[in-house]
């Protein structure tokens, strides 16, 4: 598997709305099965997922509604299936819902028969909450096997979005031919893992403030602008949202609706604008 052409298109109408820079944020709401896909079921460890849930995603809806901006809510079906109006709550509310794994499986430990099957029972999920099935997929922690782009057109998605060869959306290539995928970049200078994660049982500590983080994402955007270019970033609700965090995407976003140049859109909405260039 590789990286085929550039998908965005020349001159005016490279982005939606012929506009300068397209701006893609996505939520992974990871939740319990971080822990649960290790079958770590302790009080605490719940807890901290369900504050995802219980505190977090309001917060990241309002925040959104407050900024009139529609995300990408990548989301494992266990969660789904843990609590069955959330998915549906983020369609009510203009918001796209992609598929992120049964319960965050590390795709590269599993056979391809089994990597099938729980992207079909995820898919059916999704299907009997929303009436519909999504059109893209992110792999859980973007861990892809040599069998996930197969699954992937198997299945019929639209898009990905867990790969980093590019900083533009652009088509992959299975065995040099060229597959009709979409895919939506990402990477981890713009993901709030890296940087803003603690784990008390290792070594994993956030190593530098929420306003640095900021300042990295701003830089980001706003090259991306100067170069007409695509700008995505990849947030968790359990990591950032919590009061001294989520402040800065409130920051990036008045930043982001200073310019009038900018479209801000779904990860599906982009998808099906580039799709013209196949």
């Amino acid at each position: 598997m590789r990286a085929g052409r550039e998908l965005a298109a020349p001159g005016a109408s490279r982005w939606p709305d012929q506009a300068d820079v397209a701006v893609l944020l996505s939520f992974d709401s990871d939740h319990e099965t971080l822990a649960l896909r290790d079958g770590e079921t302790s009080p605490g460890r719940m807890a901290q997922g369900e504050f995802g849930a219980r505190v977090a995603v309001p917060r990241v809806l309002d925040l959104l509604d407050r900024h009139g901006v529609p995300a990408t809510f990548f989301m494992p079906a266990v969660c789904a299936s843990l609590r069955p109006d959330e998915a549906p709550s983020y369609v009510a509310r203009g918001h796209e819902v992609g598929l992120h794994g049964w319960i965050h499986e590390r795709n590269t430990l599993l056979s391809a028969e089994d990597e099938s099957e729980l992207v079909e029972r995820s898919a059916r999920v999704f299907e009997e909450q929303l009436g519909f099935r999504p059109t893209g997929i992110r792999t859980p922690s973007w861990d892809f096997s040599p069998h996930t782009l197969g699954i992937i057109r198997e299945h019929g998605f639209e898009y990905d979005s867990s790969l980093m060869a590019d900083t533009e959306p652009y088509e992959l290539l299975e065995r040099g031919e060229r597959t009709g995928v979409v895919e939506i970049p990402v990477e981890w200078i713009r993901d709030d893992a890296p940087y803003l994660t603690m784990d008390r049982f290792s070594g994993l500590r956030p190593q530098i403030s929420p306003r640095e983080v900021l300042r990295i994402w701003t830089d980001e955007f706003d090259r991306a602008r100067e170069q007409r270019g695509l700008f995505q970033l990849t947030l968790h609700p359990h990591v950032i949202g919590h009061r001294s965090r989520l402040w800065i995407v409130d920051e990036l976003l008045a930043h982001i609706r200073r310019f009038d140049d900018v479209w801000v859109g779904t990860h599906g909405a982009l998808a099906r604008h580039v799709r013209a260039q196949l």
